[in-house]
């Protein structure tokens, strides 16, 4: 109990700094000071996570299916937007400073106009090195100085020396000294501020400008990356066509076409319509069988179950078949299997059945050991004719080192999403033997599908989803 507190205070923890960074970045650098667009910036960093807070606490209780369905859709994508703003920011301090060199630049070559405050790199003091003229009483005047009648009684040269953010007078309005005349030796032209607070034509200083620039690519990269992703998302899978030798395989089932999708997620966010799309997708294909390996839904039957009727529609000679994922047992595995029966898939609990010249197995996700339940693999392969080529599916692809033991030709597993968010994909792939596609372990191959639906943020960045045909190919041949 200890230490699940201890990782939620983390967490909380991360999360607040998280935001008061990008508060800090996006709102507070971004703004001039107090006002309607502080007051609105600030307003949406403290709503949008507790959306975020409200989808994932709804997901988990029982809380009404409108309610789970008003906090799912802005609290998960803010979710994915604040990972890619977060990026974003990050990678633009390392252009702040880049980009106020560069103005900074610029300024000390522009030329100085009336009016405009000098900027420089230094503060350059006016002496008798810098101006001959000055150093010799009998030197004739320059016109542009305060004497000269054509200079406007020297109001231009007490513009210029006047330091930014002052006008000519303003010391006499509080009362202190007048600025010195630019002919006056020792007198410093204003250097540009150290933090780029110069103000460039039009008043906006140069802190704000990079802080807006910076702030609104920042912005403009994130909800374009997640504008994507989600396109992506609801756009529905790709099919994906793997060839898998089997040595073990009779001649007759060579060819033989698995369509494998998982992670279908059905929920609060992606519902009918989406289950409707990977139908018509999986049945295009015109598969020999289909392999639904887990986590077809994030929710009760009482809530989803019309939302998974459109499975009732797939097409495949020799039928189709379901294992549970983890995720069945957050929303009631045994309701679930009952249901999918209902629809006419296969379940395969811990069970095999022989299709032509395989043996196709299935064993239930390792999340149902808290449940009694689980993967046993004794039951679903210990007694079959080992000299068959045998297939099984499995919801996570860590239990890849017991399918080795039991002499299994080909593991078909999911779960991993393929990391689903970069970089995200990294840390599947510590947690994972295999985090998408083809491996081989010993004398049995891994096929991870990436899956065809999204869990939590409905987003895939660098991770598309997919429905994967096997081919299953006889080395008799």
């Amino acid at each position: 109990m200890l230490v699940v507190l201890l990782v939620i205070a983390v967490v909380v923890t991360l999360l607040v700094a998280v935001h008061w960074y990008v508060w800090r970045r996006l709102v507070r650098d971004t703004t001039a000071g107090p006002g309607a667009a502080r007051r609105a910036g600030t307003a949406a960093v403290i709503v949008l996570p507790l959306f975020t807070v409200g989808a994932f606490t709804a997901g988990r209780a029982d809380a009404p299916f409108w309610l789970k369905q008003t906090f799912a859709w802005p609290g998960y994508l803010w979710l994915a937007t604040l990972l890619y703003l977060t990026l974003a920011l990050v990678a633009g301090e390392a252009v702040r400073p880049l980009l106020r060199r560069a103005l900074d630049r610029r300024a000390a070559r522009r030329p100085a106009a009336p009016g405009v405050p000098l900027a420089t790199a230094d503060a350059v003091p006016v002496s008798s090195a810098a101006s001959p003229a000055a150093a010799r009483p009998d030197a004739p005047k320059s016109p542009e100085s305060p004497e000269s009648p054509e200079s406007g009684q020297g109001a231009t040269a007490t513009a210029l020396a006047a330091p930014a953010g002052e006008t000519p007078g303003a010391a006499d309005r509080t009362g202190g000294p007048a600025p010195d005349a630019p002919g006056d030796p020792g007198t410093p032209v204003p250097a540009a501020s150290p933090e780029g607070g110069g103000r460039p034509a039009g008043g906006m200083s140069r802190r704000l400008f990079v802080a807006r620039v910076v702030g609104g690519a920042a912005a403009a990269a994130a909800a374009g990356t997640v504008g994507y992703g989600t396109y992506g998302v609801l756009r529905g899978p790709s099919v994906k066509r793997v060839t898998v030798p089997l040595a073990k395989l009779a001649r007759g089932a060579h060819g033989y076409r698995i369509a494998v999708v998982s992670d279908i997620h059905i929920g609060p966010v992606l519902g009918r319509a989406h289950t409707q799309r990977i139908v018509d997708a999986i049945n295009a294909t015109q598969p020999d069988l289909v392999a639904v390996v887990g986590d077809l839904v994030d929710g009760s039957v009482a809530d989803l179950g019309s939302a998974a009727e459109p499975l009732a529609r797939l097409r495949a000679r020799d039928g189709s078949f379901f294992v549970t994922g983890n995720h069945e047992y957050f929303s009631g595995a045994d309701a679930w299997v009952d249901h999918v029966r209902e629809l006419g898939l296969t379940p395969l609990r811990n069970d095999r059945v022989e299709i032509g010249g395989f043996d196709l197995a299935g064993v239930d996700d390792v999340a149902g050991e808290r449940e009694g339940q689980g993967p046993d693999f004794a039951r679903a392969l210990g007694d079959r004719d080992r000299a068959r080529a045998a297939v099984l599916l499995a919801h996570q692809p860590v239990v890849i080192h017991e399918a080795v033991r039991h002499a299994v030709d080909l593991q078909l597993s999911g779960h991993t999403h393929g990391g689903q968010l970069w970089p995200a994909n990294y840390l599947a792939e510590m947690a994972n033997p295999t985090l998408a596609g083809l491996e081989r372990y010993g004398d049995t191959q891994l096929y991870v599908s990436r899956g065809a639906g999204a869990w939590g943020p409905p987003v895939r960045v660098g991770a598309p989803s997919d429905i994967t045909v096997v081919e299953l190919a006889s080395r008799e041949t």
